[in-house]
C-alpha cells in the first residue's frame, strides 16, 4: 500500500483556473518525492491537497489517499494527524508568542498532560537543533530557525507523512545544510514541492514534474533531473549536483 496516492486529481480555483488536471502520483512508504516545475504549475496546490486543506478535495469521488484512507470529510482528524504540513512562509504557520506555546499547540489539543507535553516540546525542539529555545519569540528568530520551530511543530506530533512546501525558500547555506540533516534523519515519507533542484538531488528517490497542472514526467530522481531536453522544456535546469555525478 502506498503511504499517499492522488487518482486523477483536478481542481479550479474560484475564478476558473485550473490548477491541477488530472493529476496521479504515488508516494510508497518511507520514499522521498519531489515535486518539481515552474511557477504556476499546481505544487503548492497538490500538497494542500494532501491534508484535506482545500474544500474541493472532499468532493466525492476522493481523489487522494492516505494509506489507504480517503481525504474525505469524516477521515480529516485522522489524516491530518498522519500527514504534517509545513508551509512556504513560516509566519503562517505560527499560533503562539512563544516558541515553546507553539509547538505544545498540537500536543495540548490532544490532551496530553503538562508534564508529557512539556517533554513532547523539549524532545522536538531538540530533535531540530533548538533545545532551550521555548522561551524565545518567533519573531526574533532567523528564517532557518523560523523554519525549525514550524517543523518541530510538525515534528511533535510523529506524522508518517511529511508534506514541504518549498522548505529551503529563505534559507541561508548553514540553515539549509542543517534541514538536510534533518530531514535525512526523519523516518516519515517525504514530499517536497520545491524550486531548489539541488536539494532534490541530494534527498529525494523519485521526482514528479508539474507544469499548468499536469504531471508531465516522473521517474528516479538521478534519471529525471539528468534529461537535460525535459528539464529545459519546463523551465527548469539540471543541477550541477547531478552533472558531476554523471561526469564522475
Amino acid at each position: 500500500m502506498n503511504a499517499v496516492e492522488a487518482r486523477n486529481l483536478s481542481f479550479r480555483y474560484p475564478d476558473g483556473r485550473a490548477a491541477l488536471d488530472d493529476v496521479s502520483l504515488a508516494a510508497a512508504e518511507g520514499e522521498t518525492v519531489g515535486v518539481i516545475g515552474p511557477n504556476g504549475a499546481g505544487k503548492s496546490t497538490l500538497l494542500l491537497h494532501l491534508n484535506g486543506i482545500l474544500p474541493d478535495v472532499l468532493s466525492d469521488p476522493p481523489a487522494v489517499f492516505v494509506h489507504g484512507l480517503p481525504v474525505v470529510k469524516g477521515n480529516l482528524y485522522r489524516i491530518r494527524s498522519e500527514v504534517g504540513l509545513l508551509f512556504e512562509n513560516p509566519d503562517d504557520q505560527f499560533l503562539s508568542p512563544t516558541v515553546g506555546e507553539d509547538v505544545a499547540f498540537g500536543p495540548r489539543q490532544w490532551g496530553r498532560t503538562e508534564a508529557e507535553t512539556a517533554e513532547a516540546v523539549r524532545s522536538a525542539l531538540a530533535d531540530v537543533g533548538l533545545a532551550g529555545f521555548e522561551r524565545r519569540s518567533p519573531q526574533h528568530l532567523s528564517n532557518g530557525e523560523k523554519q525549525r520551530v514550524c517543523l518541530a511543530g510538525i515534528l511533535v506530533g510523529n506524522p508518517k507523512v511529511l508534506a514541504l512546501d518549498e522548505p529551503t525558500r529563505a534559507l541561508d547555506p548553514r540553515g539549509r545544510r542543517k534541514l538536510l540533516a534533518i530531514l535525512r534523519g526523519v523516518a516519515a515519507t517525504k514530499i517536497i514541492a520545491t524550486h531548489d533542484l539541488e536539494f532534490v538531488a541530494e534527498i529525494c528517490d523519485t521526482v514528479v514534474v508539474l507544469d499548468a497542472g499536469r504531471v508531465v514526467a516522473s521517474g528516479p530522481a538521478a534519471e529525471i533531473l539528468a534529461d537535460e531536453t525535459l528539464m529545459r522544456e519546463h523551465g527548469l535546469e539540471t543541477p550541477a549536483l547531478v552533472k558531476y555525478r554523471l561526469r564522475g
